[in-house]
């Protein structure tokens, strides 16, 4: 009997072919997976952006397939791709806000006449900053020049603040990517909501301060900037920066050698400037061992209601972690001696940034796609967070939640004949991970083991062959599988008949390509963005449901 089906079959494919029968579009590493719609490729820009590009994709042409589905998702529903916009950046579910200022820029230039409108409108929702508002501006200035709402909707951003607010916001954020506030009030030419917001106006286009200004509770900030300006003891001048909680911003750079002045910034500094800001506080002798400096930063970090508060996402403190323990910054040449305390405290709170989790009770298996592809590019345009190493650490989330769950890493052999099937090298490594280690530490162990080709289809074959039960995968990848005779989803559907389970398959989405190993006619397998502040709730509400 010749065997037809060794090589037409929908029940083992080589994943470099597509599976009969199915609308599986070929990937960047030659292998074939199903294409995301438009609108989950819209949530994977929007949480994890094109920065630094991946393996296969380099960065210009990553960020151009991105941008050309944000547009066609404004051509096919602005207000609906606004709303989407809107919900991710408010939420703080992004490592950066930058995606989404980008995306609703291009809502307001390229959008018809309604979108254009609610993109205006959702702007201070997104553009919460100062920094924001530069962004929009350059990002808008690629799209079109300065038209009327354009103009109306800048003018609005600065007159909706109360003048107190604005006043902070105009002396921390002066100028950002060749923008200022004063580019930003000359084009715009507001008409001032107030007399404050006037002398805020004046102060910010012409660097001069009214008379008026001095009896000006609301400008009270801006003029001890300018008596700091005029001071030279650094003992006064900190006292100052304590008195009226002034930013970092308004301290003279020679200053910031100083612990005095960084005690006296410690005092009001918003959160995500603490975390920012300690390797900088640890170098100059504020944060010690023993230091009052420490214990406030450390009761700061384990606070989780601040956290949630301050909208610090995860990537962020695990940037943080990474960089503080390893005692040098990754662009500068300045290094400090790491304290404990701290690296402890910052180890708790990338876990308390996720929020609460409830367990869903399910077997699960934690499968890290530890294949050469995970190691190019970097989430969210932090330096050395790869999707290899945030794999790692976005896995311990759900491992401390999940009390039945067991850990793998994953890879075939570079020639696409390794794997448990075909001899070379083994593609599955169990893991002796928990928790209950440090986070760096696991980073650490992850980042030494070896390479080799992609297979997603590993861990539910390695599970149905060493008979693990198992009641949801989850596969944290970039989705570039093309090393398997047999796709991720063909063995899965293979494990639930040889188990009897009704196995489930979550795929995490490490980078924002357009592909999912998941298959969308299966309601057993969904794909979810990696790195969302959201996604281990979801995960553990699909594994449950």
């Amino acid at each position: 009997m010749f065997k037809f089906t060794k090589h037409f079959s929908t029940k083992s494919t080589p994943q470099r072919e597509p599976i009969p029968g199915s609308n599986q579009a070929p990937n960047s590493a030659g292998g074939y997976a199903w294409q995301l719609d438009d609108w989950a490729r819209l949530d994977r820009f929007l949480i994890l952006g094109s920065e630094g590009g991946t393996f296969y994709v380099a960065e210009r042409e990553l960020t151009q397939d991105n941008a050309a589905c944000v547009a066609r998702c404004i051509a096919a529903d602005g207000i609906r791709t606004i709303a989407r916009i809107v919900d991710i950046s408010v939420s703080g579910r992004a490592p950066k806000n930058d995606p989404a200022i980008f995306s609703l820029a291009m809502a307001a230039k390229l959008g018809d006449e309604a979108t254009r409108k609610a993109a205006y409108a959702a702007m201070p929702k997104v553009c919460r900053i100062g920094t924001h508002l530069m962004h929009f501006a350059e990002y808008a200035q690629g799209f079109g020049g300065w038209g009327r709402g354009m103009r109306r909707a800048i003018g609005a951003w600065f007159n909706a603040k109360p003048a107190s607010e604005l006043a902070f916001q105009l002396a921390k954020y002066q100028s950002r990517d060749g923008w200022s506030n004063r580019d930003l009030l000359r084009l715009a030419h507001p008409r001032a909501a107030s007399p404050s917001h006037d002398r805020l106006f004046a102060w910010a286009v012409k660097g001069e301060l009214a008379e008026a200004a001095k009896d000006d509770p609301a400008l009270e900030l801006l003029v001890a900037m300018e008596q700091l300006k005029q001071t030279s003891d650094v003992l006064a001048g900190a006292k100052l920066i304590r008195d009226k909680k002034l930013p970092r911003e308004c301290a003279p750079t020679e200053w910031l050698k100083c612990p005095e002045v960084w005690d006296a910034l410690l005092a009001a500094m918003p959160m995500t400037a603490m975390i920012r800001n300690l390797a900088t506080m640890t170098r100059v002798g504020l944060v010690t061992q023993t230091s009052p400096a420490t214990n406030h930063v450390v009761a700061q970090l384990r606070d989780q209601e601040r956290l949630k508060k301050a909208r610090v996402h995860p990537i962020a403190v695990l940037a943080a972690l990474t960089t503080y323990k390893s005692g040098a910054g990754a662009r500068g040449s300045g290094t400090w001696q790491p304290v404990a305390k701290i690296v402890d405290a910052l180890d708790a709170a990338f876990y308390a940034s996720f929020g609460a989790v409830e367990a869903s009770g399910k077997r699960m298996l934690l499968a890290l796609d530890v294949s050469g592809s995970m190691t190019c590019g970097s989430v969210s345009g932090v330096v050395g967070l790869t999707p290899r190493v945030a794999s790692a650490a976005m896995s311990l989330v759900t491992a401390a939640t999940e009390r039945d769950h067991a850990f793998v890493a994953f890879t075939a052999a570079a020639s696409g004949h390794g794997g448990t099937w075909g001899g070379g090298v083994p593609g599955i490594t169990t893991l002796s991970i928990s928790p209950r280690q440090r986070l760096d530490d696991v980073v650490r162990e992850i980042e030494k083991l070896p390479m080799g080709g992609t297979d997603c289809a590993l861990p539910m074959i390695w599970a149905e062959k060493h008979r693990v039960d198992v009641d949801t995968f989850v596969i944290y990848t970039d989705n570039e599988t093309w090393a398997g005779s047999v796709h991720p989803a063909q063995a899965l559907r293979s494990y639930r008949n040889a188990r009897g389970i009704p196995a489930k398959l979550v795929v995490v989405g490490m980078t924002s390509n357009g592909f999912s190993v998941a298959d969308p006619n299966d309601a057993g397998m969904i794909d979810v963005v990696g790195f969302d502040a959201s996604t281990p709730p979801v995960i553990a509400d699909f594994a449950r449901a």
